[in-house]
């Protein structure tokens, strides 16, 4: 049976909330997992369509669940898909060449490459923790990722698992760390920032 109701006592980091039905009656549970569109995440007070069940203890919960006027994201997924697969291979091609003609050493590239390479599975390991209730990432972490250059990583994740790339407070710190890490890399390609690196290293 499809039902209406608006989205009620919704908990963004644990991924589960509560429908108030249109016509009254008993609050019924909802997991983001249930949600038809999985490029949109609820914040509250959303009116929705959902399928009515109720589980083995006779719990009601929403399944099926769309939000009312909502239209399919399959172009908008593909794009934001594209654009993150783009920007990223464009700077860490950037970095290689950086590398190739030595202006940067290669523990650098060594660096973000591996930090992307961990943030992806970080991303990919929330969003699993997030489907089946389970104990997340701190969003904490995400960020420190993408501050030592395992941004590149994250922004594939999210346009690809569309995860996190909703979140408006989350993407506001996420560009922040962004914006701080490429800072940091236009300073070590700088003269000071060449002669402070080579000093950590201990080149001569």
């Amino acid at each position: 049976m499809r039902c209406h109701g608006k989205i009620t006592n919704w908990n963004d980091e644990r991924g589960f909330g509560f429908i108030t039905p249109s016509d009254g009656g008993r609050r019924v549970f909802v997991h983001i997992k249930s949600f038809s569109n999985r490029q949109r995440r609820p914040t509250g007070n959303e009116l929705v369509i959902y399928e009515l069940t109720a589980d083995s203890q006779g719990r009601l919960q929403g399944k099926d669940v769309a939000f009312v006027g909502d239209r399919a994201p399959a172009a908008h997924s593909f794009r934001s898909g594209t654009f993150s697969l783009t920007l990223s291979a464009l700077f860490l091609g950037f970095l290689s060449l950086t590398v190739l003609t030595g202006k940067l050493p290669f523990a650098i590239f060594a660096l973000d490459l591996c930090a992307s390479a961990s943030a992806f599975l970080a991303y990919a390991r929330d969003k699993s923790a997030a489907r089946n209730d389970r104990w997340r990432t701190p969003e904490s972490t995400l960020h420190i990722f993408g501050l030592i250059g395992g941004w590149p990583g994250a922004l594939v994740a999210q346009g690809l698992l569309h995860h996190k790339s909703k979140k408006q407070s989350f993407q506001i710190v996420f560009w922040v760390t962004v914006i701080a890490n490429c800072s940091v890399l236009i300073w070590l390609l700088s003269p000071s920032g060449s002669s402070a690196l080579r000093y950590l290293l201990g080149a001569t």
